[in-house]
């Protein structure tokens, strides 16, 4: 079995005179053949945190930590065997169609970078594969047309099937080492600061712009 994690980064809100709108949206995919390794560094960093800064249920969050606590953990996923691609928009560009169908444009971007992994064999073709997506929507049918219609793609494209499974961060721990990954593009494109970025550069092998 090996793993996909997968993340994003950003809002899909296009109101962009509201101050809290970002100008990117981030789809991050990390690649592993054993989540073990993973779940080791996620634990060692929320344990090396203050007692009134550790989180419920142990759940880091790149966004709220402090930066000690990020460059820890993208420190020590840098030296896992793992592999990250990523893809970003750019929301001003966006159709104005796909602005208005927010789960459809999520699933088109996300079968897009999927399509790369696969078409680059980015991953093994021997080895079964679990896709696991970080819980996004809280509606139960957004969540399944999301998988049917990735698994859809994979197996029409690759004539592949792979299991999907959409679970939060607190349920499977290695999605919030993808969080950190994705949180550090992001902080790439939208605010140019690459010092996040530059801890796991070595692990990215993919990352592409969509609407440039």
């Amino acid at each position: 079995m090996a793993y996909i994690f997968l993340d994003e980064s950003g809002d899909l809100g296009f109101d962009f005179k509201k101050k809290k709108t970002s100008k990117i949206f981030v789809v991050t995919c990390l690649f592993t053949e054993s989540k073990r390794p993973l779940e080791k560094i996620v634990r060692k960093t929320h344990s090396e945190l203050q007692k009134k800064y550790k989180r419920r249920f142990g759940v880091l969050h790149a966004a709220k930590e402090k930066p000690i606590t990020r460059q820890r953990l993208l420190k020590r996923l840098n030296e896992k065997y793992c592999t990250i691609m990523t893809i970003y928009l750019n929301k001003k560009k966006v159709y104005t169609r796909l602005q208005e169908e927010k789960a459809v444009l999520y699933n088109y971007v996300t079968n897009i970078l999927l399509d790369r992994i696969y078409s680059k064999r980015a991953i093994p073709a021997d080895k079964r594969i679990e896709l696991i997506a970080s819980r996004r929507e809280t509606n139960k049918f957004l969540n399944e047309n999301f998988k049917d219609y990735l698994n859809d793609q994979i197996k029409n494209r690759h004539k592949i099937e792979i299991k999907i499974e959409i679970k939060t961060p607190a349920e499977e721990k290695s999605l919030q080492a993808v969080d950190f990954a994705s949180w550090a593009i992001f902080r790439k494109y939208e605010y140019g600061d690459d010092s996040y970025y530059n801890l796991i550069k070595n692990k990215i092998t993919e990352e592409n712009p969509l609407f440039p």
